[in-house]
C-alpha cells in the first residue's frame, strides 16, 4: 500500500468492508494475495491492494498506487458487493496513519529485516512503523505474529488485551520464543512447490486446523507465508478446510521465484534484501544440481548500508553477476563495487552494468542443468536510470535472450 499524506476519517463504507492487513519486510505481498484467495471462500469479489496493484478477485483496477486509489478501488469492491478485503502496508503507509485512516480488523506480521533505513533513519522507527498496524486493531481485533522472529516479544506486548492473537513460528527464522500455535515441523521444497508439516497446539486442532499445508510456490520462505497466510484467513472467518485448500491452489504473485524456464532453469525473484536474497538464494542453491548465477544489482539513493550484505547473500552462487537495479542518478559503478565488498575472495563474481546483457550473457553461458536467478526486479517492468523511466522487464529480457540461445 502506497503511502498516505494525510490520515483523514474512514470513508462510510469501511465498516461494510471486513480488511485484513499484512505488514513486515519480506512477504507481504505473496501473504496479502493467499489471504485474498482464502477470503473468496466467504464472499466475492475480494479486493486486494499490494505494491503490484489493486484488484478485484483477478481484475486488476486502473486506478493510481496511493491511498486515493485505493479508496477508488475500495469503494468499486463495495458498489460490486465486495466485503472483504487484504491489504499490503508498507512501513512507509503506516507511518503516515493508515492504520488509522483505514483501520483493519486483523493484523498479519510476516517477519523484521534489514531494508528501507533510508527511510525511517533507524531500525526502530522502522519497527515502530510496523507496529502501527497492531496497536490500532479494534476490539474483537485479531493478530497473527511471528513467533520465530526477534521481534515477536515487542509486538506481543504492544498488541492490545483486547486483541485475539495467534502465533505461527518456521525455525529456520530465529529462535522459537514461547508455544506458538503453529509449527513448521519440516519443509519440503521442489521445483513443484513447498510443502510444510506442522504441529498444531491442541486449541487449533480441535477448531479443524490441517497439520499440512502446500502451496505452489517454490521455497523455503514460502513456508512462513503459507503459515501467516492460513491463520490470517481462519482468523477472518475461513473454515480451516477451506483456507489450506485455497493456499494450496493459489499461485504466488509474479515475481516471486518465477519459474519462467526449464532446462536451464530461469527464476525471476523480487528479493532486494540481504534476508529476502539470502533465502532466495539458498532455495535456488539446494534445487540445483549444478552451477547456480545469481544476476542482481542494488537501487541507487537506498539504504546504502544493506549492500555489503546483500553482496554476502549471493556468495553460495558459482557465478555472481553484478549489475543495475535501479540506480537513479548514483554512478551504477559504485553500487556494483559496494555490493562487491561483501563477496571478497569468492572466485566467480563478474561486473556487468548493462542488466540485459547480465541476463543474457549469463543466459547463453548456463548448461541444462543450472539455474539462473535473476534478483531485485521480480515483477517490475520499468527501471529508473538518472530521473529517465524506462521500460524493463526481467521476464521479457530472459524469454528474449533465451529465443536467441
Amino acid at each position: 500500500m502506497s503511502s498516505v499524506a494525510r490520515v483523514p476519517h474512514p470513508p462510510p463504507f469501511h465498516g461494510d468492508v471486513f480488511t485484513v492487513g499484512v505488514t513486515g519486510t519480506n512477504g507481504k505481498t505473496t501473504t496479502t494475495a493467499w489471504i485474498a484467495a482464502a477470503l473468496r471462500a466467504l464472499s466475492r469479489p475480494v479486493a486486494r491492494a499490494t505494491t503490484v496493484g489493486f484488484f478485484l478477485d483477478d481484475e486488476e483496477l486502473p486506478v493510481e498506487k496511493s491511498y486515493d486509489g485505493f479508496i477508488e478501488a475500495m469503494r468499486a469492491a463495495h458498489a460490486r458487493g465486495g466485503r472483504h478485503a487484504s491489504i499490503e502496508l508498507t512501513s512507509e503507509a503506516l507511518a503516515r496513519g493508515f492504520a488509522r485512516a483505514w483501520p483493519c480488523r486483523v493484523g498479519v506480521f510476516t517477519n523484521l529485516t534489514h531494508d528501507h533505513l533510508d527511510a525511517h533513519g533507524s531500525a526502530e522507527h522502522y519497527l515502530a512503523s510496523k507496529a502501527q498496524l497492531f496497536v490500532t486493531l479494534p476490539e474483537g481485533g485479531r493478530a497473527v505474529l511471528n513467533a520465530a522472529d526477534p521481534v515477536f516479544d515487542l509486538l506481543r506486548e504492544i498488541t492490545p488485551p483486547h486483541v485475539t492473537t495467534t502465533t505461527y513460528a518456521v525455525p529456520a527464522r530465529g529462535e522459537v520464543q514461547g508455544a506458538p500455535d503453529l509449527v513448521a515441523r519440516s519443509v519440503s521444497v521442489s521445483w513443484e512447490g513447498t510443502s510444510v508439516e506442522c504441529d498444531v497446539s491442541k486449541a487449533l486442532r480441535d477448531a479443524g486446523v490441517p497439520s499440512r499445508v502446500a502451496v505452489r510456490a517454490i521455497g523455503d520462505v514460502y513456508a512462513e507465508n503459507a503459515l501467516a497466510a492460513l491463520l490470517g484467513a481462519i482468523a477472518a472467518g475461513v473454515a480451516p478446510a477451506a483456507a489450506a485448500s485455497a493456499l494450496a491452489a493459489a499461485e504466488a504473485p509474479p515475481g516471486r521465484f518465477e519459474v519462467i524456464h526449464r532446462r536451464p532453469w530461469v527464476v525471476v525473484d523480487y528479493a532486494h534484501s540481504p534476508d529476502a536474497l539470502a533465502r532466495t538464494v539458498a532455495t535456488a542453491r539446494a534445487l540445483a544440481k549444478a552451477r547456480l548465477f545469481v544476476i542482481f544489482g542494488a537501487g541507487g539513493k537506498r539504504d546504502k548500508a544493506k549492500r555489503g550484505a546483500m553482496g554476502e547473500a549471493a556468495r553460495p552462487a558459482d557465478v555472481v553477476v553484478l549489475t543495475t537495479d535501479n540506480p537513479r542518478d548514483e554512478d551504477p559503478a559504485d553500487i556494483a563495487r559496494a555490493l562487491a565488498s561483501g563477496l571478497a575472495g569468492h572466485g566467480g563474481v563478474r561486473t556487468e552494468l548493462d542488466r540485459a546483457k547480465a541476463v543474457e550473457a549469463a543466459l547463453l553461458d548456463a548448461g541444462d542443468d543450472d539455474v539462473v536467478l535473476v534478483a531485485g526486479k521480480g515483477h517490475e517492468t520499468e527501471q529508473i536510470v538518472g530521473s529517465e523511466v524506462r521500460r524493463f522487464s526481467d521476464v521479457e529480457v530472459a524469454r528474449a535472450a533465451l529465443a536467441r540461445r
